[in-house]
C-alpha cells in the first residue's frame, strides 16, 4: 500500500520560539551537536569575560569543570547589566539571558566591545537556552544579583540583595544539556587549549583552569606578558635561525566602496627556525583554526619579500623558478593576533575570517614590516632567505625523486606476471591476505608446497638485499629485490625529512596484505637477511611497522621426536623444559633442518598454520631506540660500530657460527 504523502500547505509553515530556536537545531549556532559544538557553547561565556578584561575591567579568569560536567566562568568585571532597562522597556536579564542578538555590543558607535570576541550577541543567551540548568551571580552597583534557569526558561525571576563587598563581576554556572548535545564531556585538554590560547592573545590576562573532575584536583594557570610575542619565543626556544621579531600596525578601510570604513589592528611576532613550524592565526582574540584573511596576507607578503630579497642577491640561477610558501613554512614560525571592529566569520564558529580589507591591509603591512625588518637586520635576511632557498631546492629534489619512483612502482601488467617468482593467494580481501617473504628458491619450494593457497601470498627474495641505511635513494630504487617487494606490497614508500606527506607516494589503504611475514632461517645467514629486510621496511614504510602489519616467522631451533609425537623447541630453555616433561622416554633430538629441507606438513605446523606457528610482531616500541641500533649496525657508524663490538663481543662468543 502506497504511503500517503503529508500535504505542503499554508498551514504547514512552523517558527522556532524562545529557547527552541537553540535545543532543536544547536549546529546552527555552535557548529556541531556533538561535544565540539558543547566546548564552543562553553568557550561564548569564555570570551564574555575576555572582552571585559581586554577593556580593562579585571585580569583574571577562572575556569572550572566539575564532576558531571558541569562548568563554571568567574570574571571580575564590571558584571553584566540585569537591572530594568527603561529604553527597551524590558529587564537586561531577560534580553542577555533569553533574547538572540541583544547586548551591549549593539549599542549606539559600538559601545564598550570595539574589537570584541563576538558581535552577534548569541553567546550566553544560546549557551543559555542549551543547558540543562544555569545559575549566574552577578556583582554590581552595590548589589548582588541572582538567575536560576531550567532548559531554557527562568525560574523564579531576578533575586536582588545590598552587597557591601568590593568586588564586580559575573559567575555562570551551568550544565549543559544532553538534550541538546550528543556528548557534553567536553575533555580537560580541550579547556586548556582554549585558555592557554586566550592568555597568548591578551597580555596581562590571567586564566586559571581548575580541574575537579577527577579523582584529583589539578590546577593550570596562563599569563603572558608580552603575549604574542612570548609565546612565539616559547615556541623557537633557543636554537632558532633568528631572533623573534615583533612588529604592529593599524589601518583603516572597507571591504567594499558601498560600505562604512573599519578599523584593524595588527600585532605580529615571527621568526625563522629549522627545528620547529609554526603558523597561528588570532582574530579579536579567537583563534582561526582554518585561517582565512591573515593566512592569505602572510603567503602573499612573505613570498613576495623573500623572493626580492633572493633575486636582488643574484642567488636564483638561471631559469630556476621561485619558492613557493611552502618553501617559507618549512622554517617560518609566526603567530599573528589582528582585531576589527567590522568581522566577517565564516560562520559562527569562528574558525575562519573573510574580510577583504584585513586581507589588504595585512598584506601591505607585513610587506612593509619585512623589506625594513631585512635592511635593518642584514645577516638575520641573509640566514632567513638563504633557508628559504635551501628548502625549495630540497622540494624539488624530492619531488623529483617521487616522480621517478612513481614511474619505477607503476606498471600497466598484472602483478603476477611483472614480479618475477612472486606467488599470489587467490583471495582478495586485504584483510585475510598473508605476504611471506622467504629467503630462496628452497625455501620458496617448500613454503608454496605446505601455505594454504586460500590466503597465504609467497615473495622470495635471493641473497642478501641492499642495506638501505647505507644506501641514498638511487641506489634503493635500483634494486630489483627492493622494488619487486615494494610492487607486491602495493602501498608505495615513504620519503624521510619535512617534505614527507606532500611527496611520498605511500598510501595505507593501498596495502594488499594483512600480515607481511619475515620468514627465514634460525641461522646467521637468515638473521642477517631478516635484518636487512627490516632495515628496508623500517627506511622505506615505517608506517607498516608503526601500524603493526610486520611479523617475523619463529623458525625452532631443535625437532624432538618421541614414538608418538615430535615436540618444537624455539630456545634453548624451551628444549631443557621438554626434555624434563619427557624424561624416562626415548627420543632423538636434532637441530631443526632449514626451511627449504622440512617436508610440507612439517612446513604447515611450524610456520603456516595460523592454529600452530609462532609469528613476532614487530613492536614501535622504542623507534629512537631502534634508529640508533640500525645506525649503530647497520650505518655508517663505523667507529661506533668497533667500539660496541669490542665491548659487547665477548657476550655472543657461544652464539658464532664458526667451526
Amino acid at each position: 500500500m502506497a504511503k500517503k504523502q503529508q500535504e505542503y500547505g499554508n498551514d504547514s509553515i512552523r517558527q522556532l520560539k524562545g529557547a527552541d530556536r537553540v535545543r532543536k537545531r544547536p549546529a546552527v549556532i555552535f557548529g556541531s551537536d556533538g561535544v565540539e559544538g558543547c566546548a564552543h557553547s562553553i568557550f561564548e561565556i569564555i570570551s564574555n569575560s575576555i572582552d571585559e578584561a581586554r577593556d580593562g575591567y579585571g585580569n583574571r579568569i577562572n575556569v572550572t569543570l566539575f564532576p558531571d560536567h558541569v562548568v563554571e566562568v568567574e570574571d571580575f568585571g564590571r558584571g553584566i547589566p540585569v537591572d530594568y532597562n527603561k529604553a527597551e522597556q524590558r529587564w537586561n536579564w531577560d534580553l542577555v539571558f533569553c533574547e538572540l542578538y541583544a547586548g551591549g555590543k549593539y549599542a549606539e558607535g559600538g559601545g564598550n566591545y570595539d574589537f570584541s570576541l563576538g558581535l552577534n550577541g548569541l553567546g550566553l543567551c544560546a549557551t543559555q537556552y542549551a543547558s540543562e540548568w544555569m545559575t549566574a551571580d552577578i556583582y554590581r552597583d552595590g548589589f548582588h544579583y541572582h538567575l536560576d534557569f531550567q532548559k531554557g526558561e527562568n525560574v523564579g525571576g531576578l533575586q536582588k540583595e545590598e552587597y557591601k563587598g568590593r568586588r564586580t563581576g559575573s559567575v555562570i554556572r551551568w550544565k549543559p544539556d544532553t538534550e541538546v548535545f550528543t556528548d557534553i564531556a567536553v575533555p580537560p585538554e580541550t579547556f586548556q587549549d582554549m585558555l592557554r590560547r586566550q592568555a597568548v592573545v591578551n597580555d596581562g590576562v590571567t586564566l586559571v583552569f581548575t580541574d575537579k573532575s577527577g579523582k584529583d584536583t589539578q590546577k593550570y594557570e596562563y599569563l603572558y606578558e608580552h603575549g604574542i610575542a612570548d609565546y612565539a619565543n616559547e615556541i623557537v626556544g633557543d636554537e632558532a635561525l633568528t631572533p623573534v621579531h615583533f612588529c604592529s600596525g593599524a589601518a583603516v578601510g572597507r571591504d567594499r566602496a558601498d560600505q562604512p570604513d573599519y578599523q584593524v589592528r595588527m600585532n605580529v611576532a615571527f621568526a625563522f627556525s629549522n627545528t620547529v613550524q609554526t603558523l597561528e592565526y588570532y582574530h579579536n582574540s579567537s583563534w582561526l583554526e582554518h585561517g582565512g584573511s591573515p593566512d592569505r596576507a602572510v603567503r602573499s607578503a612573505f613570498v613576495s619579500q623573500i623572493n626580492a630579497w633572493l633575486k636582488s642577491k643574484g642567488l636564483y640561477k638561471k631559469n630556476e623558478s621561485a619558492i613557493t610558501f611552502s618553501d617559507v613554512q618549512d622554517c617560518l614560525v609566526l603567530v599573528s593576533s589582528s582585531f576589527s571592529t567590522r568581522t566577517s566569520y565564516e560562520n559562527q564558529t569562528k574558525k575562519a575570517i573573510t574580510n577583504k580589507f584585513v586581507a589588504q591591509a595585512m598584506t601591505e603591512f607585513l610587506k612593509h614590516q619585512l623589506e625594513v625588518y631585512f635592511i635593518e637586520h642584514p645577516d638575520e635576511a641573509e640566514k632567513a632567505c638563504k633557508q628559504v632557498l635551501i628548502n625549495k631546492q630540497s622540494r624539488e629534489h624530492a619531488e623529483k625523486a617521487r616522480i621517478t619512483i612513481k614511474k619505477t612502482m607503476t606498471q600497466q601488467m598484472d602483478l603476477a606476471n611483472r614480479v618475477q617468482k612472486f606467488v599470489d593467494c587467490r583471495t582478495k580481501d586485504a584483510s585475510r591476505r598473508e605476504l611471506y617473504i622467504v629467503e630462496g628458491d628452497s625455501a620458496m619450494g617448500a613454503v608454496k608446497q605446505s601455505r594454504d593457497s586460500e590466503f597465504q601470498a609467497i615473495m622470495p627474495i635471493r641473497g642478501k638485499i641492499l642495506n638501505c641505511l647505507k644506501a641514498d635513494y638511487a641506489r634503493i630504487f635500483k634494486s630489483d629485490i627492493i622494488t619487486d617487494l615494494i610492487r607486491v606490497m602495493g602501498c608505495g614508500v615513504e620519503l624521510g625529512g619535512s617534505h614527507n606527506k606532500d611527496l611520498a607516494s605511500f598510501n595505507l589503504d593501498n596495502l594488499r596484505f594483512n600480515k607481511v611475514v619475515i620468514c627465514t632461517d634460525a641461522d646467521v645467514d637468515g638473521y642477517q637477511i631478516r635484518t636487512l629486510v627490516l632495515t628496508m621496511l623500517y627506511r622505506l614504510t615505517p608506517t607498516l611497522i608503526n601500524k603493526g602489519y610486520v611479523y617475523i616467522a619463529e623458525s625452532p631451533l631443535y625437532e624432538i621426536n618421541t614414538k608418538n609425537k615430535t615436540y618444537f623447541a624455539y630456545t634453548e630453555p624451551e628444549k631443557a623444559d621438554i626434555l624434563r616433561r619427557i624424561e624416562g622416554e626415548k627420543y632423538t633430538i636434532q637441530r631443526s633442518k632449514g626451511l627449504g629441507e622440512n617436508d610440507p606438513e612439517m612446513m604447515w605446523l611450524t610456520t603456516m598454520s595460523p592454529e600452530s606457528r609462532r609469528l613476532i610482531k614487530v613492536l614501535p616500541t622504542d623507534a629512537e631506540r631502534t634508529a640508533q641500533v640500525f645506525d649503530l649496525l647497520l650505518g655508517d657508524n663505523l667507529q661506533g660500530r668497533k667500539e660496541h663490538i669490542a665491548e659487547h663481543g665477548a657476550e655472543y662468543l657461544d652464539d658464532l657460527d664458526v667451526s
